[in-house]
């Protein structure tokens, strides 16, 4: 260790800033430990942002008997609703029957199991449709005739990632985004770790416990750590891409298409003028922060949306795509499809002490059982109450009004607001109120009229709100505002993209 160099100390010392890694955070800081979390570039800028902005139990789980996790997860689905209105909505699917695929009988008792397994008490039942005669069936096909109809919930991924992070503040934690963790050791009583910050400074810590959730980097850090024999565990990379074209058809709903090669993708409405259409399963090996979406893989979506939609969807209509890696948990599947989604926890101990718990695999869903099991299992080496808190409290921003469903709450509130912020378009103060709940209030404070607002970068976003997210949610760049934070990067053109570049590179001098 480099010598004069001042060291913080802390219970528990977290890699990795992505849904993983803030959950944990959040959990870990609630129960009273002293806990610091680093993250290499901005938080969710790797797989957490990169998913299909699903909370979903995993109907195809089923069929790989994982019930486990199809239950957990749809128990999951209220819990966050509740936990983030504003950030979490409930989505009604449509499932086709394709004739030469799966069996109706086979999808309708999947989706019993589904409707049961849970404990639904807020979302709606599955139910049976014409697909004819029903609006739903509109876009699709004339040869779709019967289908089926379920719920489960939308989430803004990476925005669920900021709020965890801002909650394990709120609580105590020290979060560090852009700094890049280099080493750690286990050094008499203590875990000694060194990280790089921004301008280059090294940093280093003392710490009682070690996690690593540093997503698809997990073995690479693995390899920063003097381990025993015991961390034996592997991750599988999987790349997953993602298609937004101009929308495909009008109505709130979503649409899940089976595939002859026995995959499932979604069609799900995006941003009010597009259409999400995901995701891939295809082996990866290169450097998870160099990723994208290949030609194959949007002919492939464009060619499995086609199937069943009754416009034609092809490569050149796609506005933008994006991809992310998912460190899944190896388990010995040959297809990449069939490997777990679950997580796997893998604790490394010496002398039962000075712990390094690694992330295996996991999904948004349930990331915040992951981080209730992570928390039991270092339990024995850390001043930590057992007591689980997260399920009942709100996320920063979700702490709306409990005697009525999220979404009415979520709908009063937006009403709220807009009289309240009158002389501010109301879509615009929808926008923000989905994406920061009651916070809204702490971004608009002091601010009585557009004049205030400052600048304005196009589409809605103003200085003032590019401002909040510098000065409250860690923001630094372009993207991580336009990506991350929002996605208005699909709206503002480069001229606009360029002059909010050009303001943050003078505000950060």
């Amino acid at each position: 260790m480099t010598l004069g160099i001042e060291t913080t100390r802390c219970d528990l010392f977290v890699i990795g800033g992505g849904i993983n890694g803030t959950g944990i955070a959040r959990d870990a800081a609630g129960r009273g430990l002293n806990t610091v979390l680093v993250e290499q570039t901005d938080f969710a800028a790797g797989t957490s942002s990169a998913s299909s902005k699903l909370i979903h139990g995993g109907l195809r789980y089923l069929e790989h008997y994982e019930f486990r996790l199809v239950r957990e997860s749809l128990q999951e689905r209220e819990t966050l609703w509740r936990m983030a209105p504003h950030l979490v909505r409930p989505l009604r699917f449509i499932l086709p029957h394709h004739s030469g695929l799966r069996p109706a009988f086979i999808l309708r008792l999947g989706l019993f199991l589904y409707d049961h397994l849970g404990g639904r008490k807020l979302l709606r039942k599955t139910k049976s449709l014409n697909l004819r005669k029903d609006p739903k069936g509109a876009p699709l096909k004339g040869h779709f005739k019967k289908g089926f109809e379920y719920s489960d919930c939308w989430v803004d991924d990476a925005r669920l990632v900021v709020a965890n992070a801002l909650a394990a503040k709120r609580r105590g934690a020290t979060i560090l985004n852009r700094h890049r963790f280099l080493d750690a050791v286990r050094e008499d009583r203590d875990w000694r770790i060194r990280v790089e910050a921004p301008d280059g400074k090294i940093i280093e810590f003392q710490a009682d416990a070690l996690v690593n959730a540093a997503g698809p980097w997990v073995e690479k850090t693995l390899l920063s750590c003097i381990m025993s024999e015991n961390a034996h565990s592997h991750a599988r990379l999987v790349k997953g891409s993602h298609i937004v074209v101009p929308a495909l058809y009008d109505g709130p709903q979503c649409y899940t298409f089976q595939n002859p090669d026995k995959r499932v993708i979604f069609a799900i409405p995006y941003e009010d003028k597009y259409t999400l259409i995901g995701t891939t399963d295809v082996p990866f090996s290169g450097d998870p922060a160099k990723v994208s979406a290949s030609k194959d893989e949007v002919a492939y979506l464009c060619a499995a949306a086609g199937e069943y939609f009754d416009k034609a969807i092809r490569p050149e209509d796609v506005v933008w795509s994006y991809a992310g890696i998912r460190p899944l948990y190896d388990d010995g599947q040959v297809n990449p499809s069939a490997t777990t989604r679950d997580y796997h926890l893998d604790l490394d101990v010496r002398e039962d002490t000075l712990p390094l718990l690694s992330v295996f695999g996991g999904k948004i869903t349930t990331y915040r059982c992951l981080a209730e099991e992570a928390m039991e299992k270092l339990a024995p080496y850390l001043p930590i109450s057992l007591d689980d808190w997260t399920g009942y409290t709100p996320l920063p921003g979700g702490n709306l009004p409990e005697d009525v469903t999220p979404a009415k709450a979520l709908k009063h509130f937006k009403a709220e607001m807009r009289t309240r912020f009158n002389w501010l378009d109301g879509s615009i103060v929808d926008r923000m109120c989905n994406a920061y709940g009651t916070r809204i209030e702490k971004l608009l404070e002091g601010i009585a009229g557009l004049d205030g607002m400052g600048i304005h970068f196009g589409e809605g976003l103003y200085e003032a709100e590019v401002s909040y997210l510098v000065r409250e949610e860690w923001a630094h760049t372009a993207d991580d505002i336009l990506w991350r934070r929002s996605k208005l990067g699909l709206r503002l053109n480069q001229t606009e993209q360029a002059a909010l570049a050009a303001w943050l590179a003078v505000r950060e001098r």
